[in-house]
């Protein structure tokens, strides 16, 4: 199969030649764009899923050879959730060459977490199937090797480590609250707002409730934290 001129670029950017290109446009077709003579990306998403996560548990290992399993598992999580793929997938710009239906064109689809991150794991399967596991592997590390080396000791999301904080002080879990929201139906734009019960608080904005959530528990617990006396 011939690549169109946007996936040979798109293919350079990945640092992937590939031989079967059928498995490249496989990887990038939507299933809003399957029809019986197109397949879409579900079934390579769900084995990029288990090359990503064998890859960076692989990584995790020789990154840091004394932590433990409970300081491994957030690290992990916090380097293949939904959101971490589709970072990637935007510094790549994997958005511009998906093929996506009208509906999903029209509603922004081309911004969306779910498809840029679903879309990062089968162009890894893809990968993984054209040239094997030490292509893929090399392909992950990679793309995501800035935020291996940056992962934070503790990777515990946000709004867990903000919902502890406040335990261990006889509080009450924060309060979110959607304070605003702006942008048109296809690309909304949400203000969460995270309130502890002594009356802190603080708003951050994102293109998804959960995203604005997490933002906006970091600068709440960024905030106490700064504030917080010191013995």
């Amino acid at each position: 199969m011939k690549l169109s001129a946007e996936l040979k670029a798109f293919a350079g950017r990945l640092g992937h030649t590939f031989e079967r290109t059928d498995l490249l446009v496989e990887s990038v077709t939507h299933a809003s764009k399957s029809s019986p003579t197109r397949s879409d990306n579900q079934r390579l998403e769900f084995l990029g899923d288990r090359v990503l996560g064998l890859v960076m548990a692989e990584a995790l290992l020789s990154h840091d050879p004394s932590a433990s399993e409970g300081q491994l598992a957030p690290r992990f999580n916090a380097l293949v959730r939904k959101e971490a793929c589709a970072d990637v997938a935007r510094s790549i710009d994997l958005g511009a060459v998906l093929k996506l239906g009208r509906s999903e064109m029209l509603s922004g689809g081309r911004r969306k977490d779910a498809l840029l991150g679903d879309a990062m794991e089968a162009v890894i399967a893809a990968v993984y199937l054209d040239a094997g596991f030490e292509a893929a592997r090399d392909v992950i590390i990679n793309l995501w090797a800035g935020r291996i080396d940056a992962v934070e000791a503790d990777a515990r999301d946000a709004k867990t480590a903000l919902q502890e904080w406040a335990q261990a002080r006889g509080l009450p879990p924060p309060s979110y609250d959607q304070t605003a929201r702006s942008g048109p139906d296809h690309a909304p734009v949400f203000t969460i707002t995270a309130t502890l019960r002594t009356g802190v608080s603080s708003a951050s904005s994102a293109g998804s409730k959960r995203q604005a959530e997490q933002a906006a528990a970091k600068a709440l617990l960024d905030k106490v934290q700064k504030t917080a006396p010191t013995k």
